[in-house]
């Protein structure tokens, strides 16, 4: 059994909804019998039964179809645009509204009666709906269910479903006072009130929509309704977002609703603000900083000065919405330019085109100073007093102005005219008062939104214009571009176009609006370029950054809380597209959406391929859209393409897609793009992949994703690899499983190991090599299965557990002799010579290193294997390094070389950087100076191109080269960054180094508690994971921490252990630096032959092995003996 309410379906015996609590029985109207949703008869007394399907006493005939209570006006509407309404998404508020207790109300009442009280109750309910053009979609017998927003548009739906709210609340509150003075019943209404998104299926010849809402839209416009006490009304924080400032609410604090997991946020809707525009409801938040307009704003005091001299004029502001028309406006209006003028405004709102003459009662309450509060009396006095002083010859127009202002006026000959004389004689009546003004004081008359404006008003302002020649009268408008008028050849008349604000005056308003932090300029960036200058998309974009917690802070003082992927179409901004879509033909609407489906920028060709139009209505409909400025002509040469003006209306037409077509016609598109690029095809990839995807063509989509990934990878775009890759198993997943589906899985698998590596995501490449193995194992798969282990020889090279890494490449070599397969053996080979150079082997680790360099030189010096990295240059790296700890720089430089030379030639960015990196380690030795320029560079391009594990080594060794060219201060903060982005990818290789390069900056700072406590640290990272290496070197650095705190038997222990594993490992430069280190250490102690001695070590050895930069400090140190 579905419930009329929520939509929410419940079981058959159900008595009452199991969502949102509505009954779901109604009462036989002739004995009172519950009986079950939709039975024809009374199962007691056997007589018919008239349904509306809802709670409550069963509805009276006349309110069982939308058709029989639908205004004629509004299912004329409904009814025109039927076909452009159905299948499709709608934003929508959503209403319902009930008699609180007509249950027990009505109980002991006869049914005739019972109906004679509530039928007026409905009846108002549903006037005040309609006023606001929502419709009724369903009479429960007690209360109604509305929609605003569907099936007709509205860009202000949840104003609209505000107002009718508090209209009916008001309303019915003057019947019950009647009803309780009669009958002594009490009566009161309660209404809930929900915004969110349905599906608009289908629309009946009857008026009734068959819909379904999207998520909790119409459950939580049922909760509000029930939560509410009676003569109240309840809104959600949505639709509070979407009428903020149209309404005065009272916030209730979070509650708790049956079937979310969450409390929501709860308002009580107390009243209507004075706020009649966008624009005033931004003035009382606080507008932002006005840019631009410049030449616009000269025009406009242009005409006001040819106003001044007596000649009347008329400006048009023309923009579509949210450009600024009202702003440039209020500008002027507030400006001291018209010092001296009186300004009266009035505008024209979207539901008032039904009622007549709003905008001219506005000006009157204006003129005659009218508040809100005054009553019938004192309306009269001020009007009369008013006239009378202004000129007594229009004492005569007075009954006009009454009658407009709802106020009796008392005149028999008045009364006595026909509608057809009334509207003339007050149209001229208001004409003249203007006009007579304007002798006494120069005046500005401003009407807002001529787009909504009703009949009356447009005859007063035709009229109005007319007269404008030898007035002292300057009469603003604005208007968006489907407004059509008569005065475009006046002479009098001046049309100013405004467009969305340019990229220097977009950024200037959200530097006020956002404030100066320097972090948000790729926010900036991004905002500029979704709304396209459009300055009010701008604010709303912001405002909706901050309510989703990605701003945080103040107005002009914001900070970035996460870095936005894209920016939401804001709710406010996505109504009136939506509306603005709404308003194109069937047919047009149809082409739009159908282009959005190829992207902002539309091919004819692709266009004609889906559009189900002959090329001759193809280009017609194109022609109107352009008219319309939905779509403009971006090229005509190679190709004829279109693209859409907006990047938001393009999102908002294509959201307004439902499923089904937009499937079919992504798919449609993969078929066209196919047939058109035949040749090309891997051109397209990207592009098919995502139509593929979206046309839930899932084998297509997997091949293109693919050949997406492997392009990306091989241009070291991680990022877009690995989105590209995923999308590919997303596919590949709404597939059977089957043998050729796991092989594919497994490589997709095995082809993100390279872009993740890069990425220092760790953790995730572990899990995913997992799933690799499941698929490879359940599906026998064995040569990726030793692919597979080939991974875990770098993971636990990675994780700093060396041995077991060497255990896995041992592994990898047995296996790779049996099937002889180079990648596995250079795979294995290059993690074990890096494993055996961590643990300070560095004579095991070159022999694994030259056997990769050997084999590869050549051809095959290119190829990667799967890995992330040239394994040729990454050998030579590696190898250099280890030959830098021998102390054999010139070879070093030479391995350098070599393999900087394949990786340029292969142009593998991935593969310089590491290169890069040893060449400026070894340079250090020699001149630290030269190689910070270079290192800065490096970082730069792995910080751009998100290279994480490179990041932590160039940091690192940048950081060390700022120490030793006398910046250590800099280089801490860098260091520190290359720790924490290890910590945060789990790993732990040459943590020990970076940490004794930290402890070795806080020592140049002379921090020398923070020096020893980081190098005990380092210790015992390096002990934890046998890194004999750099315990030696951590040996040599607490050597110094200890020369300093003036403990010479601790830097003696500390320098000989040192050297004890230096020699060992056959570290020849660290050899000659505990020398130097020995030669300070005794010069300070006076014991010159010992300083002699290992001061002149350190001197041939440095001297031997080219480390300049250090024998200057040698000698430097000998001199002073002398």
């Amino acid at each position: 059994m579905k419930c009329p309410r929520c939509q929410a379906s419940n079981p058959a015996d159900a008595v009452f909804c199991e969502e949102c609590g509505a009954r779901l029985e109604a009462a036989c109207a002739t004995c009172g019998e519950p009986n079950r949703l939709g039975a024809k008869f009374c199962k007691k007394c056997g007589q018919p039964l008239v349904q509306a399907g809802a709670a409550g006493p069963v509805a009276a005939p006349k309110f069982v179809s939308p058709q029989a209570y639908t205004p004629k006006h509004l299912a004329e509407k409904i009814l025109t645009s039927k076909s452009a309404l159905e299948g499709e998404r709608k934003q929508v508020t959503v209403l319902f509204a009930d008699l609180k207790g007509s249950m027990e109300l009505l109980a002991d009442r006869d049914p005739e009666e019972a109906r004679k009280l509530l039928d007026p109750v409905l009846e108002r309910m549903m006037e005040a709906v309609h006023r606001y053009e929502g419709t009724v979609n369903q009479v429960m017998g007690d209360g109604i269910m509305a929609l605003f927003g569907a099936p007709l548009a509205h860009e202000d739906h949840a104003v609209r479903a505000c107002y009718a709210a508090l209209r009916m609340l008001e309303s019915v509150r003057r019947y019950a006072e009647e009803v309780h003075k009669a009958e002594g019943v009490p009566i009161q209404i309660r209404v809930g009130l929900n915004a969110g998104e349905v599906v608009v299926r289908s629309i009946g010849s009857d008026l009734r929509m068959d819909y379904t809402a999207v998520g909790q839209t119409t459950h939580l416009a049922a909760r509000m309704e029930q939560m509410a006490k009676p003569d109240s009304i309840l809104i959600t924080a949505d639709v509070l977002r979407l009428a903020e400032g149209f309404v005065v609410v009272n916030s209730l604090g979070t509650r708790t609703v049956k079937g979310l997991s969450e409390p929501i946020e709860v308002y009580e809707l107390t009243g209507a603000s004075t706020v009649r525009s966008r624009l005033q409801a931004s003035a009382a938040r606080g507008l932002t900083k006005f840019v631009g307009r410049t030449e616009e704003m000269a025009q406009v005091v242009r005409a006001l000065e040819r106003a001044r001299a007596g000649h009347g004029q008329i400006v048009a502001v023309v923009g579509e919405p949210g450009v600024g028309k009202s702003r440039l406006y209020w500008e002027f209006t507030h400006s001291h330019r018209t010092q001296g003028w009186l300004i009266l405004e009035a505008s024209s709102v979207s539901y008032g085109k039904a009622t007549a003459c709003l905008p001219i009662i506005d000006l009157l309450r204006a003129y005659f100073q009218i508040a809100a509060r005054d009553d019938t009396r004192k309306i009269h006095e001020k009007g009369t007093g008013k006239v009378r002083a202004l000129d007594r010859a229009l004492e005569a127009s007075l009954p006009a102005f009454f009658w407009l202002l709802d106020v009796p006026a008392d005149d028999p000959e008045w009364a006595r005219l026909d509608p057809v004389h009334r509207r003339q004689r007050t149209l001229e009546a208001v004409k003249r008062l203007l006009l007579r003004e304007s002798q006494v004081q120069p005046l500005v008359v401003l009407f807002e939104d001529l787009h909504w404006i009703d009949a009356e008003t447009q005859a007063l302002l035709d009229g109005l214009v007319e007269s404008l020649p030898t007035a002292r009268l300057l009469v603003l408008v604005n208007y968006r571009p489907e407004y059509q008028h008569g005065w475009g050849s006046k002479t009098y008349y001046r049309q100013l176009r405004i467009d969305p604000l340019p990229p220097e005056s977009a950024e200037e308003m959200l530097a006020a609006l956002l404030g100066p932090d320097s972090a948000l300029g790729p926010l900036k960036r991004l905002l500029i370029e979704r709304t396209e200058g459009n300055p009010f998309f701008l604010e709303e974009s912001v405002r909706t950054l901050v309510e989703t917690k990605g701003l945080t802070g103040e107005r002009g003082a914001y900070r970035l809380a996460k870095a936005p992927e894209s920016v939401q179409i804001p709710a406010t901004a996505q109504a009136i597209l939506a509306a603005r879509i709404d308003r194109l033909s069937a047919e047009d609407k149809r082409l739009l959406q159908a282009a959005s489906v190829i992207g902002k920028d539309v091919p004819f060709t692709l266009l004609e391929a889906i559009a189900d139009e002959s090329e001759e209505a193809l280009r017609q409909g194109l022609s109107r859209l352009q008219a319309a400025e939905f779509l403009y002509e971006a090229r005509l040469f190679p190709d004829l393409e279109y693209t859409f003006k907006h990047a938001l209306t393009h999102e908002v037409a294509y959201g307004s897609l439902l499923q089904e077509r937009r499937r079919a016609l992504h798919g449609r598109m993969v078929e066209a793009i196919e047939a058109r690029y035949g040749d090309r095809l891997s051109e397209q990839a990207d592009r098919l992949a995502h139509h593929a995807f979206r046309g839930e063509r899932w084998e297509t989509a997997t091949r293109y994703a693919r050949q997406v990934g492997d392009r990306a990878v091989a241009l070291c775009a991680d990022t877009e690899a690995v989105a590209a890759y995923t999308r590919a198993l997303e596919a590949l997943g709404r597939l059977p499983a089957t043998p050729e589906t796991a092989r594919i899985g497994i490589d997709l698998r095995l082809a993100l190991r390279a872009p993740l590596w890069r990425q220092g995501q760790l953790e995730r490449l572990r899990e995913i090599f997992r799933e690799a193995e499941a698929l490879a194992t359940r599906f026998d798969q064995t040569e990726r299965l030793d692919v597979i282990y080939s991974f875990l020889v770098q993971y636990h090279w990675a994780k700093g557990e060396y041995d077991q890494a060497i255990g896995y490449g041992q592994r990898c070599l047995e296996t790779s002799d049996r099937r002889g397969d180079v990648g596995l053996r250079v795979t294995g080979l290059y993690y074990m010579g890096a494993s055996y150079q961590a643990q300070g082997a560095y004579h095991r680790a070159l022999e694994c290193l030259q056997e990769i360099i050997d084999r590869l030189e050549g051809p095959k010096a290119s190829e990667r294997f799967g890995l992330s990295g040239l394994p040729y240059s990454g050998a030579c790296a590696l190898a250099a390094e280890c030959l830098s700890e021998l102390g054999d720089s010139a070879r070093a430089l030479e391995l350098i070389r070599r393999g900087e030379h394949v990786a340029n030639a292969a142009a593998h960015l991935y593969s310089k950087i590491p290169l890069a990196i040893v060449r400026g380690r070894i340079l250090l030795r020699q001149n630290p100076g030269d190689v910070t320029a270079p290192l800065e560079a490096t970082v730069a391009t792995c910080r751009e191109k998100k290279f994480a594990g490179q990041t932590m080594r160039a940091l690192t060794v940048l950081g060390q080269a700022y120490g030793l060219v006398g910046r250590p201060a800099d280089g801490i903060p860098l260091v520190k960054e290359a720790i924490d982005l290890q910590e945060n990818a789990g790993a732990f290789v040459d943590r020990a180094l970076w940490t004794r390069v930290l402890a070795g900056l806080y020592l140049r700072v002379g921090n020398l508690s923070e020096a020893e406590t980081t190098a005990e640290t380092a210790l015992r990272f390096a002990q934890r994971h046998g890194e004999r290496g750099n315990e030696a070197w951590i040996h040599w650095l607490l050597g110094h921490v200890m020369i300093e705190r003036d403990e010479r038997d601790a830097a003696i222990r500390h320098f000989e252990m040192a050297q004890g594993l230096a020699d060992e490992l056959g570290m020849r430069p660290l050899i000659a630096h505990c020398h130097l280190g020995l030669g300070k250490l005794y010069s300070r102690t006076g014991n010159r032959q010992q300083t002699q001695g290992h001061l002149t070590t350190a001197t041939t050895m440095f001297r031997e092995m080219d480390m300049q930069f250090w024998l200057e400090q040698a000698e430097a140190e000998l001199a002073r003996l002398a």
